[in-house]
């Protein structure tokens, strides 16, 4: 995909359950580094890898997300996801924010590890088309080998797929929830307007 006019968009997307630090880290990152103006946060309606009664519900995951990216400027969420039916599918999405904003530029943040199975999801090529890819590699990876898968998916895609150094963090959002359910703190792993909202209506007990 060739950069377009206008502005240079990310798109964090997820089931965001809950959302936590690492996800902001991750969104800020990607912004100062890649010099976006704007990063859109999208919790997935029903995301067909998962099983549905593995996530909460959707209204309790977009208002953890606003809660979590109130204080800055930056970063937005959007519910165009949640709102659409059926399973929720990429494509789908950057085909919507495409039509939505014709001028500007979608990269889109995902783990490096995705490399490796987008060509699975469906309509890989539309994908590719439609943003830039950015994936972000952890500490640990092997760098030549997620240089190597790039160049291949760059190649066979004419697309532009870009690592983007991630600093390493345990937290997930598997964690969080376990630390939930044995009734151990989650404090400083999600901000904290998230922490409360979760303790006031007693989510993942």
């Amino acid at each position: 995909m060739e950069e377009a006019r206008g502005l240079r968009i990310g798109i964090m997307g997820g089931t965001f359950n809950p959302i936590h630090m690492g996800h902001l880290l991750l969104a800020e990152t990607a912004r100062t580094e890649e010099k976006l103006d704007r990063i859109i946060f999208i919790p997935n309606g029903c995301p067909y890898m998962k099983q549905k009664n593995e996530v909460l519900d959707a209204a309790h995951r977009l208002k953890m997300v606003e809660l979590a990216i109130a204080d800055n400027p930056f970063f937005s969420v959007s519910d165009m996801e949640i709102q659409r039916d059926g399973n929720t599918y990429t494509c789908d999405t950057l085909r919507q924010l495409q039509t939505e904003y014709p001028s500007d530029t979608f990269y889109f943040l995902m783990g490096a590890d995705c490399l490796f199975s987008i060509e699975k999801w469906k309509n890989p090529q539309e994908i590719f088309s439609r943003c830039i890819l950015l994936a972000a590699v952890r500490n640990n990876a092997d760098i030549s080998q997620m240089e190597g898968k790039c160049a291949q998916l760059s190649a066979h895609y004419r697309t532009k797929v870009k690592l983007l150094s991630f600093p390493e963090t345990e937290i997930s959002s598997t964690i969080i929830r376990n630390c939930i359910s044995e009734n151990r703190s989650i404090r400083y792993m999600v901000p904290e307007p998230v922490r409360r909202y979760i303790e006031e209506y007693q989510l993942y007990r």
